[in-house]
């Protein structure tokens, strides 16, 4: 795909968040989303791109726009035909909160690379680099956690586990306690939790806990972009869920390796702060009619990592949610 692609791909998540960001704290979630939306849908008209969404609001009677199986951009032209897996507010909560760790994320890989994964729980596991071949969620909690402090020459003790605030994420705590193993508690929003197992100033090591199935596939592409890797477990909750699993073909009885959840390494993946986050910074606004925005843009072929900071007039872009 054409590496213009990227910066090209900040702009979309620049703009959710400006949208978003207004409702930083307000308890509004709903309106918050809704701007991102509107704005997200709005920039994905200037990219040249023939693509479909995997990842996103819904199905298309949920969700006015970037619902699953809409189309984006222009056929026929010759340009990237491409999977779309967007979340215009990870953290609608944490947003609605003032809490932090609320980002605008969205991922772009060739057509028919990303798992369509319906809107249920899924089980994770996330490691860093290192990690790769000594941890999956057919082994214990104790196992996975012995098995990657050998791999990264570390003591158990040293290591930190990271999982959602969640009471169904208690047996994993108790697990890492009675090791020794730090526990790092995040109350929303998994997709940047996920990737600071991946990044070199992190102390963080292992993701482990069930979270959204939708964000655990935006999370794997930046995860795969990095050279980490990720495993997943789809875990209907209902006969519904299982028959839409049916319906999108995606697989509930297996565990779910890397390639099964991104199959290519040809992936665009951006995210840009609403509040702060171990990934960006949150947004601030000034003046009434500017903004600054934090953003991380990923490669997945190159493997490069940019970080952009930009400062919006707002007044001058009539593609922003006024």
């Amino acid at each position: 795909m054409d590496r213009d692609l990227s910066i090209n791909l900040v702009r979309l998540t620049e703009a959710a968040a400006i949208g978003a960001g207004k409702f930083l704290g307000l308890g509004r979630k709903n309106d918050a989303d809704g701007a991102a939306v509107d704005n997200m849908r709005k920039m994905f008209d200037t990219m040249n791109i023939e693509g479909e969404v995997v990842i996103g609001e819904g199905e298309m009677d949920e969700a006015p726009m970037l619902y699953i199986g809409e189309k984006i951009g222009t056929p026929g032209m010759g340009y990237p035909k491409v999977d779309i897996a967007v979340d215009p507010v990870d953290g609608t909560t944490a947003l609605a909160k003032g809490l932090d760790n609320s980002i605008a994320v969205v991922a772009l890989a060739p057509k028919g690379t990303f798992l369509k994964a319906p809107d249920m729980y899924m089980d994770k596991l996330v490691v860093g680099p290192k990690g790769k071949g000594v941890v999956s969620l057919s082994f214990s909690v104790e196992e996975n956690l012995i098995n990657l402090a050998q791999a990264l020459g570390k003591d158990v003790k040293e290591l930190t586990m990271t999982t959602i605030d969640r009471e169904r994420s208690q047996f994993i705590i108790d697990a890492c306690r009675e090791l020794g193993v730090r526990v790092k508690l995040f109350s929303d929003g998994d997709v940047a939790a996920a990737i600071e197992t991946c990044l070199i100033d992190s102390d963080v090591d292992i993701l482990m806990g069930r979270g959204g199935a939708p964000e655990g596939v935006i999370a794997a592409a930046a995860v795969k972009a990095l050279g980490g890797y990720m495993e997943g477990r789809l875990t209907p909750e209902n006969d519904e869920e299982i028959q839409r699993c049916i319906k999108m073909n995606a697989d509930y009885k297996n565990i779910l390796k890397m390639d099964d959840i991104v199959g290519s390494d040809d992936i665009f993946f951006s995210a840009t702060g609403i509040s702060d986050s171990v990934l960006v910074k949150g947004i601030k606004y000034s003046g009434g009619n500017m903004a600054k925005t934090h953003s991380v843009v990923i490669r997945g072929k190159t493997g490069t990592v940019r970080f952009i900071e930009a400062i919006h007039h707002l007044d001058k872009k009539p593609y922003y949610a006024k």
